[in-house]
Order: structure tokens, then C-alpha cells, then sequence
């Protein structure tokens, strides 16, 4: 791990400490716009400023101090990713070579810092195409989720989904199934579901691997769903509430991924689509979906 990749973590990770106080995502971008302005690290950025920096960064003297011991848990950090190899858990950091290009393309220095993952890594490069879903599926619903999962195998395409119960676990299981491979991205305690990873699924978690859930980390998860393929299709979505509607309204706003939505006749349904998402009766191949254009390989 290079000294960046460890900035990263000191800065942007509780490792375990509750009573940390890591760098929110915005706070990351403001050290690393005032290091760059300053020359501080070799970088220039966040990840290597060290402490002998803070001075020259305009920071009053209690966020410096702030900072400054976040950068001085060299032992702890240490011990953290000890206890992460254990488990099987490797972090990848926002400057870290495996950290998936389509998020960094998409969200720029918004992504977060660090993923924990467990599993093969290699599937945060390999072509995406994510699923969400409601938890609570009719059999239609059902049927078009477990769709999407045995296409997505068929198709040498990586499903990338949430790891929960309904259109998450009914696609995950077909595509599984179907000899595919998967990405899960959850926002609980990765610590607690790491022995479901294999080289065929990647469990990913934000942040650290012993977080426990959070809203926040809730919406944060959809929105790498949406970000990390050309495609992401919904089985089933309630009108204007929950995270499936929520993380499908952001990624209309943002435009990340190409939307399709299940043509169950809801009201979710109508309206994602009458917000920009392509309706989907019956799903044929994830390839040829629209539109014209695509970066997914055609053959």
C-alpha cells in the first residue's frame, strides 16, 4: 500500500476508533484543493499532506489539530487492516490504480475515499450492469429481477446490486446460479457478511469494514449501483419514496447510467419513466437494450 493510499484511510476512516473524527467526503475535497494550491505533498493532494504541512494550509488552529491526529494514527491503522486481512478485506482507496474508473468518471471527487472489499477485485473492472429493486416483490416483479441475473450471466456482464432481500437477492441468486458474477455493495457491516464473498461475488462496503448501517450509507450504496455500468434496470419501485425510487430519481438527475424500469403498469413505473427511464416489458438481452450507442462490447 503506498503512503497516498494510507493518507486516505488516516484521513477518511474512523478505523475503528469511535470517537474519530474522520474528513467528511467535502472536507477530503477541501484539503485537497488547499494542498494543491499550496504544493503541500508530492501529490498535491489530500492523501499526502502530512502534518508539517497544516500550517501553510490556512486551517485554524482547531482544525488543524484535527487533522493532524487523524494523520498520527499510523499503529491504529496498522492494527485495522491486520484485523481486515483476517477476515479477508482489502481496502481500495480513490488513488488506489483498482478503484473503479466508472465511479471516478462519474462522480468525480465526490466518490468515496475507500471501499472494503472482500471477494475477487478484479470484478470493479469487469463490465457492469446494476439491479435495484423493492424488497417486497410481486411474482411479475420477481420473475423480471431473477431475469436481469440470468442475463447478466449469459451475457459475461457483472451484476452489480445491493445484497438485500426481494430484487437484490432474486437476481444475485439467479445470476449465481447461472455461473455469473456479482458486486454487492452493502451499507451495513461487511465484517459480518465477508464469508459470502468468493471469487464469483464481491461484497464491497463504504467507509470501513465494521460500520453498522446508516441512512446515509444507504443512499451512498444506491448511488454506486446506478454509477458503476452503462445500464441499471428497476423491477419494482413505490412512487416518490424508499431508496430504489430515491437512488433512481438521483441517477435521472445526473444522467450516470442509462435507466430502465420493469413496465408493471405502477405508479413508480409511470412515473420514472415519464422522468427520462425506458420502459421494459420483456427482457430479450441487457445488451441490446437502448439506446444506439453504447460502451458495452457487442460481442
Amino acid at each position: 500500500m503506498t503512503a497516498a493510499e494510507r493518507g486516505v484511510l488516516l484521513l477518511c476512516c474512523a478505523l475503528g476508533d469511535p470517537d474519530a473524527r474522520p474528513l467528511s467526503m467535502a472536507q477530503f475535497r477541501e484539503l485537497s484543493r488547499r494542498a494543491g494550491a499550496s504544493g503541500a505533498g508530492d501529490g498535491d493532494t489530500a492523501a499526502d499532506v502530512r502534518p508539517e504541512h497544516l500550517r501553510r494550509l490556512s486551517y485554524d488552529e482547531t482544525e488543524s489539530a484535527r487533522i493532524a491526529a487523524l494523520l498520527c494514527r499510523e499503529a491504529l491503522l496498522d492494527k485495522y487492516l491486520r484485523a481486515a486481512e483476517r477476515l479477508g478485506i482489502v481496502p481500495v482507496t480513490r488513488v488506489s490504480l483498482a478503484y473503479p474508473a466508472p465511479v471516478v468518471k462519474k462522480r468525480g471527487m465526490s466518490c468515496p475515499p475507500a471501499l472494503f472489499c472482500a471477494g475477487n477485485r478484479a470484478l470493479l473492472a469487469s463490465p457492469c450492469v446494476g439491479l435495484a429493486g423493492s424488497r417486497k416483490l410481486h411474482g411479475e416483479n420477481e420473475r423480471f429481477a431473477r431475469r436481469v441475473g440470468e442475463l447478466a450471466a449469459r451475457e459475461a456482464l457483472t451484476l452489480v446490486t445491493g445484497g438485500a432481500e426481494g430484487a437484490d437477492s432474486a437476481s444475485l441468486h439467479a445470476c449465481l446460479d447461472a455461473g455469473g458474477s456479482a458486486v454487492l455493495f452493502i451499507p451495513d457491516e461487511l465484517a459480518r457478511r465477508a464469508e459470502s464473498a468468493s471469487e464469483r461475488c464481491l461484497v464491497v462496503s463504504e467507509g470501513g469494514y465494521d460500520l453498522p448501517f446508516s441512512p446515509a450509507r444507504a443512499l451512498s450504496r444506491n448511488a454506486l449501483i446506478h454509477m458503476m455500468g452503462d445500464k441499471t434496470l428497476i423491477a419494482q419501485t413505490r412512487f416518490g419514496a424508499g431508496g430504489t425510487w430515491a437512488g433512481a430519481a438521483e441517477n435521472l438527475r445526473h444522467g450516470w447510467s442509462e435507466l430502465y424500469v420493469f413496465a408493471d403498469g405502477s405508479e413508480g413505473a409511470r412515473a420514472l419513466c415519464g422522468r427520462g427511464a425506458e420502459e421494459v416489458a420483456e427482457l430479450v438481452s441487457l445488451r441490446a437494450l437502448r439506446p444506439a450507442q453504447s460502451s458495452f462490447p457487442t460481442e
